[in-house]
């Protein structure tokens, strides 16, 4: 029998009303579920959402890139080679965790079209990784300052159930994190191969500003307020 993953601690941000739909928000590297927890209230949603927020916190482990200091990672990054500077068994891993919070929602009763994975940085990558890849219709992928695990290539096992999700993916156009041209070339892949996406910039670094999170709030609103 395959052991199911364990569940990941987490920040819950629950609505007025019952749960009718979920963003599954993914934090970078080195972050943690409650520094991103803080942006629902700035989303500026209908007062009346639905909506249930989840920010789960990453697994400890060593990243080489940062001389293996210990610290909270979807995956380890071996160089800063973005064509191959993820891990892939790590990325794996992360996908099982991310699948397992799905899967919690759907066995709580929130279809997986009312379920948004989202994600900034390295949780943007688990974001479209984990989202293009499963196997049940979600209402959107949102990424966030992001590229792909291996950046000129779509992952493997692609699932024809997101074929045609909403993807919104953000970029900042003084990022010295992630570059600029690593996102747009995620982008393009799935531009060119039908995938259902959305490219917008922002004067920023790598990080994020009030007028993309009024953004993000009015795409939320849209596929998962209806």
């Amino acid at each position: 029998m395959n052991k199911q993953p364990t569940l990941l601690d987490r920040i819950t941000v629950e609505p007025r009303t019952p749960a009718k739909a979920c963003v599954i928000w993914l934090h970078g590297l080195g972050d943690s579920g409650a520094g991103f927890a803080p942006v629902v209230p700035v989303l500026n949603l209908p007062k009346d959402h639905s909506i249930r927020f989840i920010f789960p916190n990453a697994p400890k482990q060593p990243v080489t890139i940062n001389n293996g200091f210990v610290m909270p990672s979807w995956y380890d990054i071996n160089n800063n080679n973005l064509h191959n500077r993820a891990d892939m068994t790590g990325v794996l891993i992360s996908e099982a965790l991310v699948r397992a919070l799905i899967n919690e929602q759907i066995d709580n009763g929130i279809a997986a079209s009312n379920i948004v994975l989202a994600g900034f940085s390295q949780g943007g990558v688990m974001s479209l990784f984990t989202g293009l890849r499963f196997e049940h219709k979600l209402a959107g992928i949102l990424a966030l300052s992001c590229y792909l695990p291996i950046k000129d290539q779509l992952p493997s096992e692609l699932s024809a159930a997101n074929k045609t999700t909403p993807i919104l993916q953000h970029h900042g156009e003084q990022d010295n994190v992630v570059p600029l041209s690593s996102g747009k070339m995620a982008n393009e892949l799935m531009k060119n191969n039908g995938y259902n996406t959305q490219w917008k910039t922002y004067q920023m670094p790598h990080s994020v500003v009030p007028e993309q999170l009024n953004d993000i709030g009015l795409w939320l609103t849209k596929q998962l307020i209806k």
